[in-house]
C-alpha cells in the first residue's frame, strides 16, 4: 500500500496515506477477555514484549481455551455446531462487546489500556519499516456512523430485520449472497464499521477522485459487498472504490493463521532478514573498514531492501512463497543486488570527479544510448 501510495505521488497525483485500525469487535473482546483470565496484570514493560505482540498472544490463548471448551462440550454429547455457540468463554467475549458498546466503565478502561499496547507496537513496527501515514482511522470512532447509515437503509429498504433482530442486505439479485450488518443484539459488524469508515473518509477528504484498499485477497467478497452496499444506500463515489487485492504470504513453513499463533509477526522478520544480510555479508566479505554501528545499519539496510522488493516484484495477485535467504541473494532479480549497483555507480561517479562536463557532445556507444532512452521512459512507466 506504501508503495502504491508513492507511485501515485510521482505520477502527479495528491495522495492521502490512510491506515484504518479495526480496535473493536469480538476479537478485541477475545484477547481483553483472555487477558483479564490468564494475564495475572503482565504488560508490555513486565514482560518485555511489544504491546502488539503480548496482545496477539492473548488472542491465541483465547483460541486455545475456547476450542478446549468446544471438546468438552462435545464429549458431553452437544453438536459441534452448537457447541461452537455455546461455548462459554465466547459468550462470555459476546458479552464483553455488548457492555464495551452500552460504555461499560470498566470494560472500556481495560480496552483503552491493551489498545494503547497495540497502538505503541504498531508505531514501533512502522518507524522500522519506513512508512508513515497522514490519517489514522479507528473502527471504534466510524462503527456508530455504519449504525446510523444502516438505520438509514433500514428505512429506504436497502437492509430489512430478520425475526431475531439482526439487520442484513439481499444482494441475491446482484449474484451476491444475503449479507448481515448488524447482529441480533445490535451489536456492530466488520462490515458495519466499514460503511462507517468509508463515508468518514470521504467527509474528511471531499476532494478525492478514488479510493483505494490495500488488502489480502482473503477479503476480496468483503469488498464486492462492501462497495455494492454503499452504492445502494445513493452514494456515486462509490463507483469508485478500488480494493487492490494481493496475495498472501507464506513462507517455508505454511501459511500463517493468527489464531493459531503460526503468524510470523513483521519484527520478527525484520530481525532475520537482518541476520540473514549479516550472515552473507561475512560470507562474501568486504566489510573490514565498517565500524560495528555501521554493519548493523548496513545489514539492516539490506534485509529491508530485500523485504521489500522480493513482495514487490511479484504480481499482487499472485500468492508469495517468501525465503529469506533466496531474498538476499546479491545477483539477479533481488533488492540486494539493486541496492549493490546503485552503490557502484556512486562509486564510479565518485572516483571519475566529474565536473562540467559538455554532455551534449559525449560519444556515447549503441548500449550507452538504449539505456538513456530506458531511464528517460520511468515517468511514463509509473
Amino acid at each position: 500500500g506504501y508503495s502504491v501510495a508513492e507511485i501515485l505521488k510521482a505520477a502527479g497525483h495528491k495522495v492521502y496515506k490512510t491506515q484504518i485500525i479495526n480496535d473493536r469487535g469480538i476479537h478485541i473482546c477475545k484477547s481483553m477477555l483472555a487477558w483479564k483470565r490468564f494475564g495475572n496484570g503482565e504488560t508490555p514493560e513486565t514482560t518485555g514484549l511489544k504491546g502488539d505482540k503480548l496482545v496477539g498472544n492473548y488472542y491465541v490463548i483465547f483460541d486455545q481455551e475456547y476450542k478446549k471448551q468446544i471438546e468438552k462440550l462435545v464429549s458431553q454429547g452437544v453438536d459441534e455446531e452448537v457447541a461452537k455457540q455455546e461455548a462459554p468463554i465466547l459468550l462470555e467475549a459476546q458479552q464483553m462487546l455488548q457492555a464495551w458498546e452500552a460504555g461499560d466503565t470498566e470494560t472500556v478502561a481495560l480496552w483503552k489500556t491493551m489498545n494503547e499496547w497495540v497502538y505503541d507496537g504498531f508505531e514501533k513496527t512502522y518507524n522500522e519499516l519506513g512508512v508513515d501515514f497522514d490519517t489514522y482511522y479507528y473502527e471504534s470512532e466510524t462503527y456508530l456512523l455504519g449504525k446510523e447509515f444502516i438505520q438509514e437503509g433500514l428505512r429506504s429498504g436497502v437492509f430489512y430485520k430478520k425475526e431475531d433482530g439482526s439487520v442484513w442486505c439481499d444482494l441475491t439479485d446482484d449474484g451476491l449472497d444475503e449479507k448481515i450488518v448488524l447482529r441480533s443484539d445490535g451489536t456492530a459488524v466488520y462490515m458495519t464499521q466499514d460503511i462507517g469508515t468509508a463515508i468518514q473518509r470521504i467527509k474528511d477528504y471531499p476532494d478525492v477522485s478514488g479510493m483505494v484498499y490495500t488488502v489480502g485477497n482473503e477479503q476480496d467478497y468483503h469488498f464486492k459487498v462492501l462497495f455494492l452496499i454503499l452504492k445502494k444506500l445513493g452514494f456515486e463515489w462509490s463507483k469508485n472504490l478500488y480494493h487492490l487485492s494481493y496475495g498472501m504470504v507464506d513462507l517455508p513453513s505454511g501459511k500463517m493463521k493468527s489464531r493459531e499463533g503460526t503468524v510470523v509477526d513483521a519484527d520478527d522478520l525484520i530481525i532475520e532478514m537482518s541476520n540473514t544480510a549479516e550472515d552473507i555479508s561475512k560470507e562474501l566479505g568486504k566489510l573490514e573498514d565498517y565500524s560495528e554501528l555501521e554493519k548493523k545499519e548496513l545489514y539492516k539496510t539490506i534485509g529491508l531492501g530485500a523485504l521489500k522488493y522480493f513482495i514487490l516484484k511479484v504480481d499482487p495477485k499472485k500468492r508469495i512463497l517468501f525465503d529469506p535467504k533466496e531474498s538476499i541473494d546479491f545477483q539477479g532479480n533481488t533488492g540486494p543486488f539493486i541496492q549493490y549497483t546503485y552503490a557502484r555507480i556512486q562509486s564510479i561517479l565518485r572516483k571519475a570527479k566529474i565536473e562540467n562536463t559538455d554532455y551534449a557532445n559525449l560519444s556515447l556507444n549503441e548500449k550507452e544510448k538504449q539505456l538513456i532512452k530506458q531511464l528517460e521512459l520511468f515517468p511514463e512507466t509509473v
